[in-house]
């Protein structure tokens, strides 16, 4: 049994200390926490064998949801069942999600200062190059063929000219990928990394990993739990205030979002921006750039940008509530609904999963989802970019398409410069993504007072 010292030679409290090691420190999107992870668990503690680690990261990518997290999750559930899967995803969520919450905070309350106007004016160009970065490096692991190009344009073409919702085109590319990986598997299977350990490591972790073998009373009592704790505060919410009231309509929302966020934070949130903006009127379309400053200079997922969103959508529709407090609970509310389901899929899947060490075809989904994720990254990188350099975005429709045209009168070339100077620092001579949000709100900081 797992709680037989012998059984398990890693002890709850180390455990704890080592998540809350990682959460302190996950700086530096989903690479670099799944590098730490790797660096942490794997080689320095040795409390996981780098097949287990890749097999369940691997799957983990397959799942909606931020994967850094998630294989958080995955990996304290295995070491310590299902306490060790809560405590291991909750440290790495909560001191980012406590940083972003007072970061919010500030920046609602204060955010006429010039001060907190130079920062943010600066850090925009900055996670631009990092969104456009992202496009370059995704790209260069998922396109590694005609067939992946093809539905990577695809992608593209159907959410920024078409203005496809984002479930719709994750859904298309899986079950391209299902049918193409079994019609043209060498086409689509092209990211490398699955596959089943060998027999000495299975035999080793099935000491140890006994409680993984799927169970269906386990698996409904897990179902049932989750959901109700994930859907019953907006049930609540509903009954008691409506299904205008801002709180239900974030509920909903994000709640939707936990469920089609495959691909990581970057392919969601151009999908995110343009709802909060323009559908829900929650941010103005710099204020969403500032919320992912936020996210990627803090330790956590990068999807914590939508606890930013949820602040200032609640701050903004306070209702009868002072608008602090509308933005804490709208903050707290968001980050609940983005979260809870992650340890669902987790907790539900992780068993079935553990059987499955070796299906190709589950590759071929992931690798057909991947492609796709950098059409939608490239959209969310022209998406921002028109608004970071320009001040007016026209939007035209013809027949099914769409089309944003700047107005070329409205272009801010501090901004334009700030951007270039921020891809030169990070494609050119490869300079980390802190030291360049920190050269650019530096030089932000010192344009907006000379020139105030």
């Amino acid at each position: 049994m797992l709680d037989d010292k012998s059984a398990n030679p890693v002890a709850f409290r180390d455990a704890f200390r080592t998540w809350l090691r990682i959460g302190l420190l996950s700086f530096g999107g989903p690479a670099g926490q799944i590098a730490l992870m790797h660096r942490v668990l794997v080689d320095e503690k040795k409390w996981i064998s780098e097949a287990r680690f890749l097999h369940a990261l691997n799957y983990c990518m397959l799942l909606p949801g931020p994967e850094a997290q998630q294989l958080a999750v995955y990996v304290g559930w295995l070491l310590h069942r299902t306490l060790g899967g809560l405590v291991a995803g909750i440290l790495f969520v909560l001191p980012g999600a406590l940083v972003i919450l007072i970061l919010s905070v500030l920046y609602a309350g204060f955010r006429d200062l010039t001060l907190v106007q130079a920062l943010f004016f600066g850090i925009k160009a900055a996670v631009l190059a990092v969104v456009i970065e992202a496009v370059i490096r995704i790209g260069k692991r998922a396109l590694k063929n005609a067939a992946m190009y093809s539905i990577a344009a695809s992608s593209f073409i159907a959410i920024f000219f078409l203005d496809a919702p984002f479930p719709l085109i994750v859904i298309a590319a899986a079950v391209i990928g299902f049918f193409g990986g079994r019609k043209w598997p060498g086409q689509f299977v092209v990211i490398s990394g699955h596959g089943a350990a060998s027999s000495g490591e299975d035999s080793l972790d099935g000491q140890r990993f006994a409680h993984t073998k799927p169970s269906l009373a386990r698996a409904v009592t897990v179902t049932l739990i989750c959901l109700f704790l994930w859907l019953a505060p907006i049930a609540a919410l509903w009954s008691w205030l409506g299904a205008d009231d801002v709180f239900v309509k974030e509920g909903l929302f994000f709640s939707k979002m936990a469920v089609v966020t495959f691909g990581g934070a970057y392919a969601v949130l151009a999908y995110v921006a343009q709802q909060a903006v323009e559908a829900y009127n929650w941010l103005a379309p710099g204020e969403m750039l500032d919320g992912l400053g936020m996210a990627e200079t803090t330790p956590g997922p990068l999807i914590m940008v939508v606890q930013f969103v949820g602040f200032m959508g609640a701050f903004r529709n306070p209702g009868t509530l002072d608008p602090m407090v509308a933005g804490v609970i709208g903050s707290v509310l968001t980050t609940w609904v983005t979260f809870v389901p992650c340890f669902l899929w987790i907790f539900l899947g992780a068993p079935y999963i553990e059987t499955l060490r070796g299906k190709t075809i589950l590759t071929a989904m992931l690798s057909a989802i991947t492609a796709a994720v950098v059409g939608v990254i490239l959209n969310l990188s022209v998406w921002f970019g028109l608004h970071v350099v320009f001040d007016r975005i026209v939007e035209n429709h013809a027949f099914w398409f769409r089309l944003l045209v700047p107005e070329w009168a409205t272009i801010d070339p501090v901004s334009a410069i700030l951007t270039a100077a921020a891809l030169v620092m990070m494609l050119r001579f490869k300079v980390g993504m802190i030291p360049t949000l920190a050269t650019t709100a530096s030089l932000g900081m010192a344009y907006v007072y000379l020139t105030g």
